[in-house]
């Protein structure tokens, strides 16, 4: 498979290999001294060691700030920080999944811009301007899921209350973006599983968000057939290689549904600038009560989001079956999305995560405060949201 490279704005280069062009991407901006931002449990894996070994190979000192860990929190970017200037960097290099992604946008941010991170809050009525210089950086994705490397903002929650702040600029844009599908073939089954239904609730409710955007709509319908027909596959190929089946770790059809996953999850990431919706605001308030994975929790969840929303756009939903390639309309893509959780391995219902009903008051209070069911086709009220996450948990 070739190497294409494509601006949607940011510069793209994708396919097998493609994380090979860093040392030439950072050389061309002048940069010699990058800051590799991972999280800790890609820190030493192969993906993380052979990118610094390449930075090396290719006259580069890099350092790695391996500080992130589960969902992202301030400290995370303010010891990021710290770590940029002990090593005088220039360049910051993002390397791994959403909350590294995230994480490296903003410690590119609080490099140059003075005062608390959270200053710089989008929507906040004093919030200070992103005006000032951002250091070159490059997002190397390693899980199909945020489509952060393309993203304008980036999501940190504050460490003492675990709510979710987010800076928002298009100046936060990677200047330079690596997919490589040769960096998520050892990606478990379950991570697999998880960060898939997170491109496909993106793609999902982009489209039905209220906002006017034509081109965001025909991104998220052919991102999503890219995921009903990739996601599956991938997932059952994780399953072989968990199993000890390694002889199909390079299968061309396994690199080809790793790719095309990568591709609609970055397709998510531009499409979502439109709008998300309802299943979001249920998920983020699942990552901050019960510090449950985002894409597991718009996983479990999006079925009866959907089925809320079904009788506000039964046109959409069905064009959405559509694109899937299910039949049945509107009602058969919410059948699809249950068999196709249920095929890959996500449980049904909050309960099996371990969300107990005594969450729920907590839940309801931050799903409302979520800014993303605005663009929700159906109004949402706190009602709602407590039957929502009442039937989530598999109550009669």
């Amino acid at each position: 498979m070739a190497i294409h490279q494509f601006s949607f704005p940011t510069r793209i280069h994708f396919g097998p290999g493609a994380v090979g062009l860093l040392p030439t991407v950072l050389a061309e901006a002048s940069c010699s001294r990058p800051l590799v931002v991972t999280d800790r449990g890609l820190a030493s894996r192969p993906e993380a060691i052979s990118t610094k070994e390449r930075l090396a190979a290719g006259g580069l000192d890099a350092a790695v700030f391996a500080g992130v860990f589960g969902n992202p929190v301030k400290s995370q970017v303010i010891a990021g920080v710290e770590a940029f200037r002990q090593h005088r960097a220039d360049s910051i290099v993002g390397l791994g999944g959403g909350a590294a992604l995230d994480v490296a946008k903003a410690i590119a941010l609080l490099v140059h811009h003075p005062g608390d991170l959270f200053d710089y809050e989008d929507g906040k009525p004093d919030a200070r301007p992103i005006d000032r210089e951002i250091p070159f950086w490059v997002s190397v994705p390693t899980t199909a899921g945020t489509g952060s490397e393309v993203g304008r903002s980036t999501v940190i929650a504050d460490d003492a209350t675990h709510v979710k702040k987010i800076l928002f600029s298009p100046r936060l844009l990677a200047q330079r973006v690596l997919i490589d599908p040769e960096l998520t073939l050892s990606l478990p089954a379950p991570v697999t599983a998880a960060t898939g239904m997170d491109a496909l609730t993106h793609l999902v409710e982009a489209y039905l968000a209220r906002d006017f955007h034509p081109l965001c709509d025909g991104i998220a319908l052919e991102g999503l057939r890219m995921v009903a027909r990739s996601l599956p596959a991938a997932v059952a190929y994780a399953r072989r290689i968990d199993a000890g089946e390694r002889a199909i770790f390079d299968d061309p059809d396994h690199v080809d549904a790793r790719g095309a996953m990568l591709v609609a999850a970055m397709m998510g990431g531009v499409a979502f600038q439109k709008g998300l919706g309802v299943t979001h605001s249920l998920a983020h308030a699942l990552s901050t009560v019960c510090d449950l994975h985002h894409g597991l929790a718009n996983g479990i969840v999006i079925p009866y989001a959907m089925r809320f929303n079904l009788d506000a756009v039964p046109e959409r939903l069905g064009a959405l079956a559509a694109a899937a390639g299910v039949p049945g309309g509107a009602p058969g893509f919410i059948t699809w999305l249950e068999s196709l959780r249920a095929e890959i391995g996500i449980p049904n219902t909050l309960a099996e995560v371990g969300v107990r009903p005594d969450h729920v008051d907590a839940l309801v209070r931050v799903a409302v405060a979520d800014g993303c069911h605005a663009s929700n086709p159906r109004n949402v009220t706190e009602a709602d949201f407590r039957a929502l996450f009442h039937a989530a948990l598999g109550a009669p």
